[in-house]
């Protein structure tokens, strides 16, 4: 087998095999590359005499029904390779055999498969021929992805960007919107999410080793799910009939975290093979263990007195984590005749986190305070309390589907069907999260100064210190909080079918198609927490190594595991706090059940040069929703029903609601190739974006001190779908060689959006009283609109091997919520949205070298809504660069390397109290590189 490293050599051609008889009335084949490797994918193939085209499929197959006999010109187009035409002659007895072949391997007519070119020339083909707004990200024949990272990756598709959690990508946002309103599926499997409060799933979770190609479909069409307004993300795994030709990749890399100083292994193997013409087998395993270090810098509770602007409460947190992630992908593909093809396809992905967190907190909401607002100054004139914790956590996720299908054609008749079991899980048990010692000082002469002339980074100094404020043995264990059980689970099945019928005409081809999903879901958490206490117990008890925090001194700390070994050894002194641990372990416990069906008919009309797709579809929910109302009252406090508790009590009372609602979701898509190059689009859609489990779970949790004062946290089993009218417009321009340039425009007028809310402000939620809550609610009306502008082009002449790309997205939205603090509505920007966002890249792929600068921008958004504006959570901007670099020693023998995060961007949440940034949370992670060996076979 050779390959080249670049898409191009020369001029490119097309392979296109017909191995099957053409029998009178049906024209099939393949578009394969010339070095018959791989099967090409969303190739346009027409019939130049009937003027009547088709995209191939994945295993490069195309069909056309109902030829009349006769020769006819086969003309094949695929971006960067020039057009390809041959002769298929359908003979009168019904029956020709051909085998056609253009270019051969080596020559100077060759399309190549390798590199970063061949990936661009994939994703560009697969985007042309969409049927709506989407965009494409593939590997390329020996199954790398331009990056190695495929977060990283993703960020290069336009208006798409990436959300760091610890300086590692998760969680996609398209066109600036929050990761909430999109949806992602495996394989055509919706997945669970494994964490108990989210829809969303991260994509650290699964390998990018083992992933095909991730398609971004912007407007949705009625045979799929409905359920997006961001964008519904598809994610393939590799099957057998992608490739022509056996794959055997091996892959050794390792990565170096400069702030935690320290290597991380990372392994994978990826195959393909047909063991007979219609069988085969795919297939990937993946092993990547991380060591990597954060340091945090978080502050709270901000207040403002006159032009002092201060907050109460400092922490200074310390991560050191080790993630262990394996990932597994196994795939059957069977061919059963001539018109059904079968598959089997199975995932497994297992993401272990070991977090250890030192934790240093100035609880100051009793100090005085004096200074400024960048040299602030703190006295326990009343009381100071300085908390130093360690948590030691080990947490599990897994992620499983299996999914059976295929698809059917018979004569203009055609049928896809799957079936599908899919479940996440998150569990941590046994875990001490966490072990806090404090010291309370109280008019003993403390004195803590706080220079925040830096808002990202405050740092403190003693300015004044009784004597033991470094002690280890002055601070006394205040409790040990041990997650017995910690436990989320989310569990689907669902089942498919679509059935349509081709009508051909002169004119064109009208499709009529219609279908059935159906969907059910169960999403639980349960939790056991227990509290424990004990005396003679100190941090000098559990003191550990030095610290690893390089942004100020937060010693005396524990270490990693001495509090956990101290409590384990000694757990007989330890008595447990019944009320915390009862209140605890009930507040979070919620399950959900939602059973989705669904229903559409569409009708496709395809002529030459115009795709229009239009149609309803019909989605019904039914929930069951059960949660715990939770209360604590405090010795003295108030009871329900009046009388006062003579101890600290906790009732707990189980709440099951039932809701139904269904929605009618109308969608049309237009697809208009004005010029051979020019594609002109344009959609409109109703879509919806159902609540989270955790946002609709009945979930009442309020503690009620002596004093009288509440402070709750609420579900909200009354929240409504966000729903979406949304329109967009797109003109694509295809350049002659490898390269396109594209526009569109977006509109979407929203109703119900939800946001968090968090409230100092009293009020009634649910006709439970509080002084202070965190509650989920419908926003009011809103919308976004915005433009997307993209560029990709791979050079010729002089420039030879330069591969550029850059997109820039600018998205405007703006709602209303009812505030809890105001009467009248407020205006917002939608949360987690951002206004501009923009990708860039610079590459250099010929012969063996393949080098490539990546730059990623987005700007602020609106993180948080307080009941007050000037308090709201901000995320500021990020700018990241990256560098990938790749070598190919020998044929089958490619050397990589990877600097992710070169420029050391970090994360900053901030409010504008007092009209300046205060910080809510900063981070830092610094650079990651990557270097490793892949070897092909």
């Amino acid at each position: 087998m050779v390959f080249s490293k670049s898409l191009l050599a020369g001029a490119s051609a097309l392979a296109l095999a017909v191995p099957t008889a053409v029998i009178a009335g049906t024209i099939s084949g393949t578009v394969i590359d010339a070095s018959e490797t791989v099967a090409l994918r969303a190739a346009q193939v027409r019939i130049v005499e009937l003027d009547r085209t088709a995209g191939t499929e994945r295993d490069g197959s195309f069909y056309f029904v109902d030829v009349p006999a006769g020769s006819y010109t086969i003309e094949v187009r695929y971006i960067g390779a020039p057009t390809t035409t041959q002769t298929v002659t359908v003979s009168e007895t019904g029956l020709a055999n051909a085998v056609i072949q253009v270019g051969s391997q080596g020559s100077a007519s060759e399309i190549l498969v390798i590199g970063q070119a061949a990936s661009l020339a994939s994703s560009l083909s697969r985007k042309r021929d969409a049927d709506g707004v989407s965009d494409v990200l593939t590997r390329d024949a020996i199954g790398q992805f331009p990056d190695q990272n495929v977060a990283e990756s993703l960020r290069r598709l336009p208006g798409v960007n990436v959300l760091n959690d610890q300086g590692e990508g998760r969680f996609v946002s398209v066109r600036g919107l929050s990761p909430n309103l999109n949806a992602t599926s495996l394989n055509g499997v919706r997945l669970p999410s494994p964490e108990s409060d989210t829809r969303g799933v991260a994509l650290d979770v699964i390998s990018s080793d083992i992933i095909e190609s991730i398609d971004v479909k912007k407007s949705l069409t009625p045979d799929m799910d409905g359920d997006t307004i961001g964008a519904s993300i598809e994610i393939e795994t590799t099957s057998a009939f992608d490739r022509r030709k056996d794959l055997l990749t091996i892959k050794a890399e390792g990565s170096y975290n400069e702030l935690a100083d320290a290597v991380s292994p990372k392994g994978s193997v990826d195959f393909s093979t047909r063991v007979t013409d219609n069988f085969g087998v795919s297939g990937g395993l993946s092993y990547y263990n991380r060591e990597f270090e954060t340091d945090n810098v978080e502050a709270d509770d901000w207040k403002q007195d006159g032009d002092l602007v201060y907050a109460e409460e400092f922490q200074y947190r310390d991560y050191d984590v080790e993630r262990e992630r394996i990932s597994a992908t196994l795939g059957l593909d069977f061919r059963a005749g001539e018109s059904t093809e079968l598959y089997v396809r199975g995932i497994y992905s297992q993401f272990d986190d070991q977090e250890f967190r030192r934790r240093l907190t100035f609880d100051l909401g009793d100090a005085g305070v004096s200074g400024s607002t960048e040299a602030l100054v703190f006295s326990d004139d009343e009381a100071i309390t300085v908390e130093r914790d360690i948590k030691d956590r080990f947490e599990s996720q897994k992620i499983r589907s299996l999914t059976f299908g295929g698809e059917s054609a018979w004569g203009g008749w055609f049928a896809d069907y799957s079936a599908s079991w899919a479940k996440s899980t998150e569990r941590e048990n046994g875990s001490v999260d966490p072990t806090q010692f404090e010291r309370e000082f109280e008019q003993e002469g403390l004195q803590l100064g706080f220079d925040v002339s830096d808002a990202r980074v405050p740092l403190y100094s003693v300015l004044s210190d009784p004597g033991d404020f470094f002690t280890p043995s002055a601070y006394e264990l205040n409790d040990v909080e041990f997650v017995a059980l910690s436990s989320a689970q989310d569990e689907e099945f669902s089942v498919q079918l679509d059935v349509g019928h081709e009508f051909l005409s002169d004119a064109g081809t009208f499709t009529v198609q219609g279908g059935f999903k159906g969907r059910w879901r169960e999403k639980s958490f349960d939790a056991t927490v227990e509290f424990y206490e004990t005396d003679d117990y100190t941090l000098a008890d559990a003191l550990g190594m030095r610290q690893t925090y390089s942004l100020d001194d937060i010693s005396p700390l524990p270490g990693y595991t001495e509090a956990t070994d101290f409590f384990h050894a000694n757990f007989d002194q330890f008595e447990l706090q019944e009320i915390d641990s009862q209140f605890d372990s009930a507040v979070s416990d919620f399950s959900v059940d939602e059973d989705i069906l669904a229903g559409y008919l569409l009708g496709r009309w395809e002529s030459s040069d115009l795709r229009v797709i239009a149609g309803v579809r019909y989605e019904n929910t039914s929930n069951v929703l059960r949660g715990n109302d939770v209360l604590l009252v405090e010795e003295d406090g108030v009871l329900p029903g009046g009388g006062m508790a003579a101890d600290d009590t906790v009732i707990v009372i189980p709440i099951a609601i039932d809701k139904d609602y269904d929605h009618w979701l109308p969608s049309v898509n237009l697809r208009y190739e004005a010029a051979p190059d020019v594609i002109l689009r344009a959609a409109a859609y109703r879509s919806i974006v159902r609540p989270g489990p955790f946002q609709q779970a009945p979930r009442i949790a309020v503690e009620e001190a002596d004093d009288g004062e509440r402070e709750g946290e609420f579900g909200n089993p009354d929240l409504r779908p966000a729903e979406a009218w949304n329109f967009d417009a797109a003109a694509e321009y295809y350049l002659s060689s490898n390269g396109a340039v594209f526009a569109s425009f977006f509109y979407k007028s929203l109703d119900d959006f939800i946001y968090e809310q968090n409230s100092d402000a009293g009020g009634v939620f649910r006709g439970v009283a509080f002084d202070e809550a965190t509650i989920l609610s419908n926003g009011q009306d809103g919308e976004i609109f915005g433009i997307e502008l993209g560029y990709a082009h791979t050079l010729e002449g002089a420039l030879d091997g330069i591969v550029l790309q850059a997109n820039y997205t600018f998205t405007d939205s703006s709602g209303e919520v009812a505030t809890i603090a105001s009467d009248g509505p407020r205006s917002i920007s939608l949360p987690t949205t951002s206004r501009h966002t923009a990708n860039f890249s610079v590459g250099y792929d010929k012969g063996p070298i393949d080098v490539r600068l990546s730059g990623t921008y987005r700007d602020k958004y609106l993180d948080e809504l307080s009941d007050v504006e000037e308090l709201d959570r901000y995320v500021d901007d990020h700018f990241q660069l990256d560098l990938s670099a790749k070598y190919r020693v020998t044929e089958g023998i490619q050397l990589f390397y990877e600097w992710v995060n070169i420029n050391n961007a970090k994360y900053f949440a901030y409010n504008e109290l007092g009209g300046r940034r205060n910080i809510y949370q900063f981070e830092e992670y610094n650079w990651t590189m990557k270097f490793g060996a892949r070897v092909t076979f």
